[in-house]
């Protein structure tokens, strides 16, 4: 997502910055030049392309030069054989490929200390449940002087779960450090550039949700009548939100769509139509890090059921192309899992020729995390509804920049839909997520049941449909030669967690 002061009116693009004319375009293959396994913290095994026996991954670079998408997935994440970390990053700015890729390879890293430290400091629980812990905290006994660090990291901390407000103290301390390593690294310009970021650690039957910017992830998962329905599990934050609007300008900043793209709205700073940023938070961007833009990720939690198939990460290249319901869709007619995400990424693009040929096609990047030990894929009936999309401006999830609010991830089924139901499966049940009042993370629920066939609404939103494409930054400020990070970057994220 480069940046420039003008693009025309047909090579407007949704995402990061304004300026796809911003790059040369010349060949450039990001993951041609990349291992594909690395190795990390606690001998984690770190893919950063193709596919295993529960991934696929795949990214193609868009027609604006080097492509700006990154993505990244750790097994055995902290040394614990079944936990797994997924993440897609969508960099904007001149620079942002930088960004993303350094978030990539950092960010990871620094979220397995912060929750090695955690369990250190924690009480050892044998066999209890995330939600039970978190619900329980009150009651829970605590002798931290008796925990010898040593003992805990020879055990692989195995025995240690991380009650929920936990995994959110641990997820908001390594985003606000990666941020903060990002403002003192000379090597990476950012302070015009920056990327977006969603995370999705599966750990047994817990899901723990973690975004930032506008990139997004969806649940794929089972209905009664056995059709694959998709569930959001990441809210698009835009800074239309009204949480994300009030922080803004409590901050000076502007937020505003301009005549050109009334449906676009952006963050300006205040005295200068500047940079004109389309999303709410966001890694880098320092130069609106004092008018309302943080790195605080919108922390969410799902218990999963026998019914849950497969997660998706994806980037806006994606999002912006098809509907949640699309995506679950094309997954679930894959014939290989290995296929599955290179095929989301090829339908994407052909949407994109098809719906706007004078437009620029976006960078594009997809993980598929698989849930089931057996391929369950079948070519069934999806769900449509505008519920299943969190880009429509109606959007019915409430935010608070401090996780104060409580909102759930809704979808319903397709009461029309006559899929035979597999024996094996319709006997289950989605059991329904209580809220976790002792700790401040969204809890995303099942389905709803109840749903209206010839409700206006039911309808999915996709982010295309009446909307010219446009970039993220309207143009980049003059004096690029301020210092990137602003000394009060922190109080601002440390203001913006306390606020409530």
């Amino acid at each position: 997502m480069g940046g420039c002061c003008s693009t025309s009116k047909h090579n407007r693009r949704r995402g990061g910055y304004f300026g796809d004319d911003f790059f040369e375009e010349k060949p450039y293959e990001d993951y041609d030049e990349e291992d594909d396994m690395r190795y990390g913290e606690k001998g984690a095994r770190i893919r950063l392309r193709g596919s295993s026996k529960f991934t696929s991954m795949y990214t193609q670079q868009g027609r604006k030069g080097i492509n700006q998408d990154a993505m990244t997935i750790w097994e055995n994440f902290t040394g614990e054989k079944d936990m797994v970390l997924c993440g897609v990053f969508d960099g904007h700015g001149p620079y942002g490929h930088k960004v993303a890729r350094h978030v990539r390879d950092n960010l990871p890293t620094k979220l397995s200390k912060a929750i090695e430290q955690s369990k250190v400091n924690s009480t050892k629980y044998d066999d209890v449940d995330i939600r039970d812990l978190s619900n329980n905290s009150n009651d829970t006994t605590r002798d931290d002087d008796n925990i010898d660090s040593k003992d805990v990291e020879n055990d692989n901390n195995s025995n240690v779960v991380l009650p929920l407000s936990s995994w959110e103290a641990c997820l908001i301390k390594s985003f606000k450090e990666m941020d903060e390593d990002l403002g003192l690294d000379s090597s990476i310009d950012s302070f015009c550039s920056g990327s977006t970021a969603v995370t999705v650690v599966k750990q047994g039957e817990n899901l723990i949700i973690a975004n930032l910017g506008d990139s997004r992830a969806i649940l794929g998962t089972r209905g009664d009548k056995n059709q694959l329905i998709p569930v959001p599990l990441t809210v698009d934050l835009k800074p239309d939100i009204p949480s994300e609007a009030e922080r803004i300008k409590n901050c000076r900043g502007r937020v505003f769509a301009a005549d050109e793209e009334p449906d676009v709205c952006r963050i300006w700073m205040p005295e200068d139509d500047c940079p004109g940023l389309a999303m709410a938070r966001a890694f880098g961007d320092f130069c609106l890090k004092d008018y309302g833009l943080i790195s605080i990720p919108d922390v969410s939690y799902r218990r999963l059921t026998p019914n849950d198939q497969f997660v998706v990460l994806a980037t806006d290249g994606i999002w912006d192309a098809l509907s949640n319901n699309e995506v679950v869709k094309i997954v679930g007619s894959a014939k290989k899992r290995s296929a599955a995400a290179k095929m989301v990424v090829c339908r994407a693009v052909r949407s994109w020729r098809c719906k706007y040929p004078g437009s620029k096609v976006d960078d594009c990047a997809v993980v598929i995390l698989f849930l089931n030990e057996q391929p369950s894929l079948l070519p069934s009936k999806s769900y449509s509804s505008s519920s299943t999309t969190s880009r429509h401006k109606g959007n019915r999830l409430s935010l608070s920049q401090s996780f104060k609010s409580f909102a759930s991830c809704d979808a319903a089924p397709d009461k029309d839909n006559d899929c035979n139901p597999d024996p094996e499966d319709q006997d289950h049940r989605h059991d329904q997520v209580e809220f976790d009042h002792s700790s401040s993370i969204r809890i995303c629920s099942p389905p709803s049941q109840d749903h209206n066939d010839n409700d206006n609404h039911n309808q999915e939103w996709v982010a295309l449909d009446g909307v010219n494409r446009v970039n993220s930054i309207v143009r980049l400020p003059r004096f690029l030669s301020f210092g990137k990070y602003s000394t009060t970057t922190t109080d601002h994220n440390h203001r913006a967690v306390q606020s409530s």
